[in-house]
């Protein structure tokens, strides 16, 4: 696949595209902590955090706010952490904290004056909600979606492929359509599982390993993808 010429719609994963929610859940952490004098070490949280959340995720499918609870008492646990998990709710309120990353609301106002655009996440609708109420206090105007595809919807989380099935069901062909997005593992695998062009937001810098595909497109910052999709200078 390659990046169409002619591009209709454009979707994006929320949770580490648009969305900072490392820093965000590593501050809940820790804040929470010092709580109970305990302290966390931030470089040893995210990739438990990513894991753990994947584990849980795997299994059967319950909103994420219960999975972000078992999360905190599962690393709570593995940490040494003595966390009371009727306290884990701490970090599913955090959600609606959890910070834009700078680039993103001039990305999303670019792109969609070019385009339609729309939310396809890992999350659930109320938790979603509160994000985009977040970016709406931080801007002081709504930015609109066309559409919004969460978990919850469709009773499943990425890489699983319901997410982007449900996305073309609705937009109605994948015709003109890009999804933009930050994780290799939950979006751009099944995008190219799904025959669907795909921008990867690398920040990070990583490399993929051997056997792993390549995307129809890499950038390292949502402007870079904003100008890839003729919507940035």
């Amino acid at each position: 696949m390659a990046i169409p010429k002619e591009i209709t719609f454009v979707t994006f994963d929320v949770y580490g595209t648009l969305i900072d929610w490392e820093s965000g859940a590593v501050d809940a952490f820790t804040k929470e902590a010092s709580r109970d004098g305990f302290t966390v070490d931030p470089e040893d949280l995210v990739p438990r955090l990513h894991s753990v959340q994947q584990e849980i995720q795997a299994g059967s499918y319950e909103l994420y706010a219960e999975v972000l609870r078992r999360t905190a008492v599962q690393i709570a646990q593995d940490v040494g952490w003595p966390l009371e998990p009727s306290r884990s709710g701490f970090l599913p309120d955090s959600v609606m904290r959890w910070p834009a990353f700078k680039e993103t609301n001039q990305a999303l106002r670019s792109i969609s004056k070019k385009h339609s655009i729309g939310l396809i996440s890992n999350i659930d609708d109320k938790l979603l909600g509160l994000t985009r109420r977040h970016l709406q206090k931080t801007t002081g105007q709504p930015i609109d979606f066309d559409l919004v595809v969460t978990a919850q919807q469709v009773r499943s989380y990425k890489p699983d492929l319901a997410h982007f099935t449900e996305c073309e069901r609705r937009i109605g062909s994948k015709k003109g359509w890009v999804h933009v997005a930050s994780s290799y593992y939950t979006d751009v695998e099944p995008c190219i599982k799904k025959k669907i062009p795909v921008v990867w937001v690398n920040r990070s810098g990583q490399t993929l390993e051997s056997g792993q595909k390549k995307p129809d497109a890499e950038v390292s910052t949502l402007k870079e993808a904003a100008k890839l999709l003729g919507a940035g200078k």
